[in-house]
């Protein structure tokens, strides 16, 4: 039974530990005063009920982590204790860490007073894939709206807040378009898109310019196939160990995630828009698993080398990983649960 079901909520937690003090709202007032100020990406000002979202942990407690939205201006949420896993914890580090980006489903939403509920371990492998290509592009536009802003605060117009801007430009776009960053695309094949939005002329011509300056080529996938062994006593762990040390050669430009198809058999996957820097990256992360693994006398065998791939590639990986998962579904053994995602229990 969760926290939330035994009455100890989110909620309840969050005003006892009193993270809705004055000093926090003063902060964030005086930070929307300025005249270039933060903003969330999306239009609502916080995600609905089964919704995917980017956070950041930032920090762990008794009763969870504490994370921040990274899509919604940091607003703060909380992962309770019993949705982290669907296994037994034997040690929270081993699932969540502080600074590290989660994918994570939004359980409860208190819009009066800003709580929210999440769910870690409700999270599926296709799941994490959607939430983090749709981060990615939203990130992109937000990239592009600060620079808008901060041009035209320079040019000193009267809509040169980030929020206002965003009103004006990037929500519109997504309205019509399903994402701003499609939207921002359609603008770079023909800029009379914007002649609905009601810009006027030298704001139109700062939004076009950095569209075109800013708008960068989608991510290109990337993936290295490995074999991955250890019979030594840390067997499993050892293996859950040199993974992640691969995951933390990923930068912010090109991250870096494990995914396990069927034992021995673990894929290394990245999306950048560099192909020379992608095969660079994952290189990087494959020696760091090497070196890792090699501690506890495992053996590592790449399988295929770090390439390109494509929608295709990506399809029969995701059949392979559902046939392994149907394999498994008669094994006792409750899934997930490590901070690699789709590994299964060692018990």
């Amino acid at each position: 039974m969760s926290e939330s079901k035994k009455g100890v909520s989110f909620k309840e937690n969050k005003e006892e530990k009193d993270h809705h003090d004055e000093e926090p709202v003063k902060k964030d007032k005086e930070q929307r005063d300025t005249t270039v100020a933060n903003c969330r990406m999306y239009e609502q000002k916080y995600p609905e009920v089964d919704d995917l979202v980017m956070v950041e942990v930032k920090s762990i407690e008794e009763m969870g982590a504490y994370v921040e939205l990274k899509e919604y201006n940091n607003i703060e949420g909380m992962i309770l204790l019993s949705e982290l896993s669907r296994r037994r914890i034997r040690s929270i580090n081993k699932i969540i860490r502080v600074g590290r980006s989660e994918v994570v489903l939004v359980l409860r939403v208190d819009r009066e007073k800003g709580y929210i509920d999440l769910s870690k371990r409700r999270v599926s492998e296709e799941d994490v894939t959607k939430c983090t290509e749709r981060y990615t592009q939203s990130k992109e536009v937000h990239n592009i709206m600060r620079h808008i802003a901060e041009a035209a605060q320079t040019a000193k117009l009267p809509e040169s807040q980030l929020e206002e801007l965003y009103q004006k430009v990037a929500w519109p776009l997504s309205r019509k378009f399903g994402h701003a960053n499609e939207g921002f695309k359609a603008v770079m094949s023909d800029p009379k898109v914007l002649d609905d939005l009601n810009l006027g002329d030298e704001l139109r011509d700062i939004v076009i310019k950095n569209i075109k300056r800013k708008l960068t080529q989608q991510p290109i996938k990337m993936r290295a196939d490995l074999e991955i062994t250890c019979f030594n006593y840390e067997g499993i762990e050892a293996i859950r160990a040199a993974l992640r040390k691969g995951e933390e050669t990923g930068t912010e430009e090109t991250p870096i995630s494990a995914r396990l198809v069927a034992p021995p058999l673990y894929v290394l996957v990245a999306a950048t828009v560099n192909k020379d820097a992608g095969i660079a990256a994952l290189n990087a992360a494959i020696e760091a698993i090497k070196t890792e693994i090699e501690k506890y006398k495992g053996k590592i065998v790449i399988i295929a080398a770090p390439r390109a791939v494509h929608e295709k590639d990506e399809r029969e990986l995701e059949k392979e990983m559902e046939k392994a998962a149907r394999e498994n579904e008669e094994v006792p053994a409750d899934e997930d649960g490590s901070d690699v995602e789709g590994e299964g229990d060692d018990d």
